[in-house]
């Protein structure tokens, strides 16, 4: 199972990087994908993001100033403690998502051409599960 899933994000993730080069944005480091997806589809905490990659505080906040520095983020203060900084998507960072998105969504459509919609949803419900079954470890 384990060398199915990494064939099977290696698809995505090809697709993704193929998608955002042939667009103009090949400047995406390493797990920016990630992040940039999730706080477009969650809107989640910095920290949460950050903590599901497992990466260090330290390597987080460089891969953030990497993404502030490049366009993709925008940092701000916050308005209501303006003690902490709080990041969002810029508008290349949208576009990023996007283009993101669209990829996801090319793949999720031939695998479903494929195999069918039931085994697609089954197979995501099997990886919930794997997932939960991994947080119940933790």
């Amino acid at each position: 199972m384990p060398a199915l899933l990494r064939g099977a994000r290696a698809v995505y993730g090809g697709a993704i990087r193929e998608a955002l080069s042939k667009a103009g944005y090949d400047d995406i480091p390493k797990n920016g994908v990630y992040v940039l997806g999730a706080i477009a589809r969650m809107g989640a905490p910095l920290s949460e993001i950050i903590g599901h990659l497992g990466a260090s505080k330290q390597a987080g906040g460089q891969l953030v100033d990497t993404l502030v520095t490049r366009g993709y983020l925008d940092r701000e203060t916050d308005p209501r403690d303006r003690r902490r900084l709080t990041v969002k998507l810029s508008e290349r960072g949208r576009e990023a998502a996007e283009i993101s998105r669209a990829a996801i969504e090319r793949i999720d459509a031939a695998l479903a051409r494929r195999v069918g919609r039931e085994a697609v949803a089954h197979t995501r419900a099997a990886l919930w599960a794997l997932i939960e079954l991994g947080s119940e470890h933790h």
